[in-house]
């Protein structure tokens, strides 16, 4: 545990003597250790709130403290997040209502290589197909990452920095600010983090040294206190060394452009009119020989991918208990890529023309209702068609000219009954289908080596259908807050990624089959006296592969948390034991477009504490050490390590050793 004279020591130094005498301030929030529902089917969380285990800077990493999220681990930063054992295209993620998609054909950039979550004010899960406002095929949920909207009644300025350090020579910097009038307003950002390799709990070093910055800009006009236009700039890059595969990223370029338009109170019956249109270009390079020491042939890939979006939604009064959201948005992607090998050097890869590979088109049109009775009882529901289309570029392939379009049908019902103890108890019905993805589309099951990738194609796939009941409660009242929340899904035309090995070792296919899966998650927190907090979370998921009478593949085992927080005056005290049971269900070679079982796991428990002073209202100091005994484990659904000169190979990619750190946080106001 970080002692805390020390922390008082470290902030006498930075605030003067003064700061240390003001006990009568409390310290709210503490670090964030796991994310409680805070209505039916949705958590919300404060990405800017300190964690534990800390997060890498990037958005997979923020989410694994909600309960049913895994990251399948590739290095120090860029993973994979996975929720109720579903990932990539079933887990929708938006960025202030944006689609952004990674180039890597092998997810080295998944849509969360491209958060830096505390530029952002507010993350929100929805759990399950439960909503439709928000595009096609989030089967398993959505992420939306948000900023507030300023609102300055009169000139002025505001601003938050954040500084941590922590181990393997971990450091983030974090600067936003805000100024404006009635008017007009600025929005800007600035973040970056640097780490270098961390060790795993047996001393080895992992490949997983990263660099990351961004830049955000928003620009405001509010002539009245109901309109609202604003202009958003981004830009962001970073490097980053892989510990599952033979490259690593040496650029993750981001630009983004994007208009929005707010008008709320038009009329009685129309309550709000949105639009909004958006650009989000990535341009990413991947080799063997910049970040790592370079194997006998040097290798670089630059795929870069352009997707541009709109969306316009009309919010209708339909009664003074019911709203009525109905709208249309608009996708679309390019995929291109160029790539160059050599014996003698580093290729000249920019040289080269890029190759449009495939491209994608989707229009969808939605309806969503919430109706509110005079009891208190929510009816939520909502149906969406959406007509998507591919379109495969490439030559030498089987399915090279095709284009595929699919007509996608989604929909939703919930019932939120509120009890006579003030509780909640809700059921959902959602009904989700989706058109492969790029990743999907481009599997290659006859490939007999890295050059040759073979005639055969996945590009035609069925599109995937998943019918899912939600169940749950909510308690909220006394000392004691608490949600328990259960689903069962049925997966028509599940598109499932597998190796076949009997084929060649590079050999990847996907197909469609049907599966099922249920599990259930739960959360409590007990304030059994002024200055203690118990809490507790449970996580679990279980996985049917019908067609092939084995388990799904890719399904984390059950995972418990158990937290203890303490908080006098200003200061707070807390720790976290997290347990993961053993993973005996398991299909080797079977899994997602994320990665494939290995084999089944042993359980592990790790550790963690950490300690915060705040002195001052805009002043909080935070640190702790996770994986206090130093435990050497992986992730069940991690991928396999690689052979890496000068790197230890381990099964799987182990997770950090034991980690230090300390985090500053200060008020611009």
């Amino acid at each position: 545990m970080i002692d805390q004279r020390l922390l008082a020591g470290a902030l006498a130094l930075a605030l003067g003597p003064h700061a240390l005498a003001q006990h009568e301030l409390t310290l709210s929030p503490v670090v964030v250790t796991g994310s409680p529902m805070a209505e039916a089917l949705v958590v919300t969380t404060d990405p800017k709130a300190p964690r534990q285990p800390v997060p890498a800077h990037d958005g997979a990493d923020m989410l694994k403290s909600i309960p049913g999220f895994s990251v399948v681990r590739k290095g120090g930063t860029d993973g994979d997040p996975v929720l109720r054992g579903m990932a990539a295209s079933r887990l929708g993620v938006l960025l202030d209502g944006e689609t952004i998609l990674g180039g890597c054909g092998m997810r080295m950039d998944p849509p969360t290589a491209y958060v830096f979550p505390e530029a952002y004010d507010l993350v929100t899960v929805l759990k399950g197909p439960q909503s439709v406002k928000h595009g096609p095929g989030n089967s398993a949920g959505l992420v939306l990452f948000e900023r507030r909207k300023p609102v300055f009644d009169a000139p002025g300025a505001r601003g938050d920095l954040s500084l941590l350090l922590g181990s393997a020579g971990r450091n983030d910097q974090v600067l936003t600010a805000q100024a404006g009038t009635p008017g007009f307003y600025a929005d800007a950002s600035a973040t970056r983090s640097d780490a270098n390799d961390y060790q795993d709990g047996d001393g080895e070093a992992v490949h997983s040294a990263f660099t990351r910055w961004s830049t955000n800009l928003a620009l405001g006009w509010t002539p009245d206190r109901n309109t609202r236009l604003e202009l958003t700039l981004a830009a962001s890059d970073g490097e980053a060394r892989y510990a599952d595969r033979t490259m690593d990223g040496v650029k993750f370029e981001r630009s983004n452009v994007g208009v929005s338009f707010r008008k709320a109170d038009l009329a009685p019956w129309l309550r709000a009119l949105e639009a909004q249109v958006y650009r989000n270009y990535v341009d990413h390079v991947m080799d063997n020989y910049s970040l790592r020491e370079s194997a006998m042939a040097y290798a670089v890939s630059n795929p870069d991918r352009l997707t541009r979006g709109g969306k316009l939604m009309a919010t209708l009064a339909v009664g003074e208990a019911t709203d009525l959201d109905v709208g249309s948005d608009l996708q679309t992607n390019e995929h291109a890529l160029r790539s160059a090998r050599g014996t003698t050097g580093e290729p000249d890869y920019e040289a080269l023309a890029r190759a449009d590979d495939m491209r994608f088109r989707n229009l969808g049109l939605f309806a969503e209702m919430k109706h509110v009775t005079s009891a208190g009882h929510v009816l939520a529901s909502g149906l969406r068609l959406d007509r998507s289309r591919a379109e495969d570029l490439r030559s030498g392939k089987t399915s090279s000219g095709s284009e595929v379009s699919d007509t996608l049908h989604s929909g939703f019902v919930r019932w939120e009954h509120a009890l006579a103890s003030g509780d909640t108890a809700y059921l959902g019905l959602g009904h989700s289908e989706r058109s492969a993805d790029y990743w999907e589309r481009t599997r290659s099951p006859a490939a007999t080596s890295m050059m040759m990738t073979g005639m055969a194609s996945t590009f035609e796939l069925d599109p995937e259908r998943t019918t899912q009941l939600d169940v749950g409660l909510l308690h909220r009242a006394g000392a004691v807050t608490a949600s328990l929340s259960a689903f069962a899904a049925r997966h028509r035309d599940y598109i499932l990624v597998e190796l076949l090995p009997e084929v060649s070792s590079y050999a990847v296919n996907a197909r469609n089959i049907n599966a099922r899966s249920w599990g259930m998650e739960a959360d409590a927190a007990w304030r059994f006296a002024p200055s203690w907090t118990g809490t507790g979370t449970l996580a679990w998921v279980h996985g049917e592969n019908d067609s092939d009478d084995r388990p799904l593949g890719q399904m984390p085992p059950l995972e418990a948390r158990f937290g203890l927080e303490y908080e006098r005056g200003p200061w707070s005290l807390g720790g976290l034991l997290r347990l993961v049971a053993s993973q005996g269900r398991s299909a080797p070679g079977s899994g997602t477009i994320v990665g494939q079982d290995i084999g089944d796991t042993a359980g592990f428990g790790v550790v963690s504490l950490n300690a915060g002073y705040r002195p001052h209202k805009g002043v909080t100091l935070t640190g702790g050490v996770d994986n206090l005994l130093d435990k050497t484990y992986a992730e069940h659904i991690s991928r396999s390590s690689a052979a890496i000169p000068g790197y230890e190979q381990s099964v799987r990619v182990n997770e950090p050793g034991r980690t230090l750190w300390v985090k500053l946080q200060l008020a611009l106001d």
